[in-house]
């Protein structure tokens, strides 16, 4: 097809969204970025498992057969930099059958952790393919050669269709020495030598230990891990409390509930160690922690200390991040299909673009309405998230339209949405009309956290960005791209797949 015939057809508003709404579709390789970096084929407003299941099958096969280099490197990209799982694992099983070699060269990439190789493996027999053939079998015998008593431990297989016993006696790995045969043979159920493998020989004693004073004891001499010992016993308040001065920063906050169960926080010194950890800026850097995931625990927490902490923790993980300046619109749809994690994590990233612009931007949300968030500078992030809600019908429109009405100049739109208008004007005819009457360079840039293939804009429009998913990239991403930095796809486009993972870095 020529590019003026593309043209001409993304010109044309002639799909419909789900709430048959015309729309407009996106490329091929935008809607793939989209799948990969939102789509965690779970139950939404406007679809079930099934039909995601079934609209994310048909997009890898879709770049497998059109694309499969670009296939490649989005798949590195949204597990490594989206923090995404499954559908990275799932388009990994589809191009495996399509390039081998692609596969090869990304798979180590992809398949990060055991839970990610039992989860490729079940994606690849739900495929009807089986054990895969000698390809895949090689790689997951390179992945199996990197096995440690600690991976062996933590993902013994509980609850998966595939441990890592099963994935060795599907790969047949050759054990490199004894203490390598021991741990396979451990994992395959069968008697090992369990004196080369000192701290598995300790977790089977921690199983059967009577007393407190044992379990410890057999924690202390094996440096057991809190996912190795929260997986073989039921910890006591002073197991958890020998447990949390080596817990990882994340561990840490998802355990929160739990820890104050127990009563550790009862004592001032464990809270505040914990209070130290969740502040330390540096660890929270390292760590990688989804903004989200603090608002998670913040709902889920009662305890008013660990609540203020949890106010300055998602604070400071934006601190590190880019000014994307001032002059800027943001737009949170605040509509009912947006309701629970959707406005949870739109609400954080619109805050937190907000403190971004030193408070010299709007915020508004929107529904059918629009409506100034009054937003701080000084109050908590999490603590106005807390604040907005869901309700109504979705007019994308009328946040531009308000703008047009004022007459308010800014150079950035941020729009955070799942794109499903439902009344009122079309967002894009609203932006074309403020670009017209106002700022003809005016950038916009839609962060869609949903996974509908249908778009609010033609793909023509090279002062609209399109942003998929919620992780602290979204933020760097606009700050590079208000500075001339190309498309997100054109960004995923130049990586090198032979740098390994310094590739997948933006």
């Amino acid at each position: 097809m020529s590019f003026a015939k593309k043209l001409f057809k993304s010109l044309k508003s002639n799909i419909f969204n789900m709430d048959n709404y015309p729309a407009y579709t996106r490329s091929v390789e935008e809607q793939y970025l989209q799948t990969l970096l939102t789509n965690t084929m779970q139950n939404t407003f406007y679809a079930d498992q099934k039909a995601l299941l079934h609209d994310a099958a048909e997009l890898h096969h879709e770049m497998a057969a059109s694309n499969p280099q670009f296939m490649a490197k989005a798949l590195v990209f949204a597990r490594n930099e989206g923090f995404m799982r499954l559908q990275p694992l799932f388009g990994l099983a589809v191009l495996s059958a399509y390039r081998p070699d692609l596969f090869a060269k990304v798979f180590m990439q992809v398949v990060r952790i055991p839970s990610d190789l039992s989860d490729f493996l079940t994606i690849l027999k739900g495929l009807g393919r089986g054990e895969g053939g000698r390809a895949i079998k090689r790689q997951v015998n390179q992945f199996l050669a990197g096995v440690s008593e600690y991976w062996a431990m933590k993902y013994n297989g509980r609850g998966r269709s595939y441990s890592l016993g099963d994935a060795i006696a599907t790969a047949h790995p050759k054990p490199m020495d004894l203490r390598q045969q021991a741990l396979f043979r451990y994992l395959r159920g069968q008697e090992a030598n369990l004196a080369l493998l000192p701290q598995v020989e300790a977790l089977e004693y921690l199983k059967k230990a009577e007393t407190e004073e044992e379990q410890l004891a057999w924690i202390e001499k094996g440096k057991l891990s809190y996912e190795t010992v929260t997986g073989a016993i039921k910890p006591s308040k002073a197991v958890w409390c020998a447990l949390l001065y080596q817990m990882p920063t994340f561990a840490i906050l998802r355990h929160l509930n739990t820890l104050v169960r127990s009563g550790v926080l009862e004592d001032k010194q464990h809270l505040d160690y914990i209070n130290s950890r969740l502040t330390d800026q540096k660890a929270l850097r390292k760590a990688k922690i989804l903004p989200f995931r603090f608002a998670t625990a913040f709902q889920q927490v009662e305890h008013p200390v660990l609540r203020d902490t949890l106010r300055e923790s998602v604070d400071l993980t934006f601190d590190n991040l880019p000014e994307i300046g001032e002059m800027t619109a943001i737009f949170l749809d605040i509509s009912g299909s947006m309701q629970g994690k959707y406005l949870e994590i739109g609400s954080v990233f619109a805050l937190a673009l907000y403190k971004k612009t030193q408070g010299n931007s709007l915020f508004w949300l929107f529904n059918t309405e629009v409506t100034d968030a009054k937003p701080s500078r000084r109050d908590s992030i999490l603590g106005q998230a807390e604040q907005i809600r869901a309700y109504g019908g979705t007019d994308t429109g009328a946040p531009i339209r308000k703008l047009i009405e004022q007459q308010t100049k800014v150079d950035q739109i941020i729009i955070i949405t799942d794109e499903q208008q439902n009344s009122g004007s079309a967002f894009y005819k609203q932006l074309k009309l403020y670009r017209t009457q106002i700022n003809r360079d005016a950038k916009a840039f839609i962060i869609d956290i949903a996974p509908y293939r249908h778009a609010m804009t033609p793909v023509h429009d090279e002062l609209t960005h399109y942003i998929y998913g919620w992780s602290d990239t979204v933020l760097t991403y606009i700050a590079q791209a208000i500075r001339g930095y190309g498309a997100l796809k054109e960004r995923i486009d130049s990586l090198d797949l032979d740098q390994g993972e310094a590739g997948t870095k933006l």
